[in-house]
């Protein structure tokens, strides 16, 4: 119900002499088959019937026209056309050879690339909808009364049944084809930039770690996913930060960082995460970690920054950095934890630096 709701509250843009690529791919393609049919059903009237017919001829024209004026007239008028070449052949079709030559079946693809029209309001839809039905009702009726016009053999019947089984199924294919393409298409192109824009939204553009957000993201994706398991979270920041900037520049300072959040990315490996928290500030998820292990784990990273060399502008430098690190237990919100380890990273600034408290 609710699909039916959306479906009549869709918003229709004005129609123009544009179709959307996939639309008008689908349309070429349905009315270049039937300019293909109509031919052989001209040659093969004439050759198995009891005359030839000018009706197919006719409809070829119909057909081209229609062909003709993909792109040239309003979008709507050419699928107009194409649904009254179909009508008006399935109609001919059961007046002259009756119910059993399946031409009346031409009337399914019509309802695909009605569906498909964005240029047609739900209303509209939904009339081209009882409409075809109508139609197909009424020359099923008309052909229990009404004594075909040209008398076909079983063998001829079954011919003409198959030859329009075979067309009308490789329209369909042909359409659906081409709208499932092109659809498929734009809609895998538009995952990929969502995701695109996702990881970016999730990116800290100066370190390209991720940031604040994406880090609690997997944080709160990790507890949701394995509520029981252990983790620390650990918030670690540069000692002297200013000094660098204030002695070298803030180019420098920003050399400093893509520098040492390269160091952490390596570091981290598949055995933790982490982020730029802020700042010179950075953010570690240790999921499966107590707070030994997790202590571990940034007492090494600690000591390896600290024997980093550092160059730029033609000077060398270090730097050192403070972490404090928190374990979750299975009581406090992140929120709290990350409160936590922040507190014990201010407990090492004001206990002389270039450490982890834990």
């Amino acid at each position: 119900m609710k699909h039916l709701e959306a479906f009549f509250r869709q918003k229709v843009p004005r129609a123009g002499k544009d179709l959307p690529g996939y639309y008008r791919s689908a349309l070429v393609a349905g009315v270049s088959l039937l300019m293909a049919y109509f031919p052989l059903c001209f040659l093969l009237y004439g050759m198995r019937g009891d005359g030839w017919h000018w009706m197919p001829l006719l409809m070829l024209a119909a057909a081209a026209a229609c062909r003709r004026s993909i792109g040239r007239v309003n979008a709507r008028a050419c699928v107009y056309m194409y649904a009254a070449t179909n009508a008006i052949w399935s109609a001919w079709c059961v007046h002259a050879f009756g119910w059993s030559t399946g031409a009346q079946h031409l009337l399914l693809p019509l309802m695909v690339l009605i569906f498909f029209n964005i240029y047609e309001p739900p209303w509209l839809k939904a009339a081209w909808f009882a409409a075809q039905v109508g139609l197909r009702m009424a020359l099923f009726r008309y052909s229990t009364v009404h004594v075909p016009t040209c008398a076909l053999s079983n063998a001829d019947s079954m011919f003409y049944q198959s030859l329009n089984s075979i067309t009308i199924s490789l329209i369909l294919a042909t359409i659906c084809a081409h709208l499932s393409t092109d659809l498929q298409e734009a809609e895998r192109q538009l995952r990929i930039d969502n995701q695109e824009l996702h990881r970016e939204a999730g990116t800290d553009p100066l370190t390209q770690l991720p940031n604040r957000r994406a880090m609690l993201d997997a944080i709160d994706a990790f507890q949701v996913g394995f509520p029981e398991e252990h983790f620390c979270i650990a918030i670690a920041d540069i000692d002297f930060f200013k000094r660098v900037n204030d002695t070298y520049g803030h180019n420098c300072g920003d050399y400093t960082l893509r520098a040492l959040a390269d160091r952490f990315r390596e570091a981290a490996g598949e055995a933790y995460s982490v982020c730029r928290w802020g700042g010179e500030e950075f953010c570690f998820f240790l999921p499966g970690m107590n707070l030994d292990a997790g202590g571990q784990e940034m007492q090494a990273l600690c000591e390896a920054v600290a024997r980093m060399p550092l160059s730029f502008g033609g000077h060398d430098f270090t730097i050192n950095i403070t972490i404090g690190v928190e374990e979750n237990d299975f009581q406090s919100p992140v929120d709290a934890i990350i409160e936590s380890a922040d507190r014990k990273l201010y407990m090492g600034k004001n206990g002389g630096r270039n450490q982890v408290v834990i």
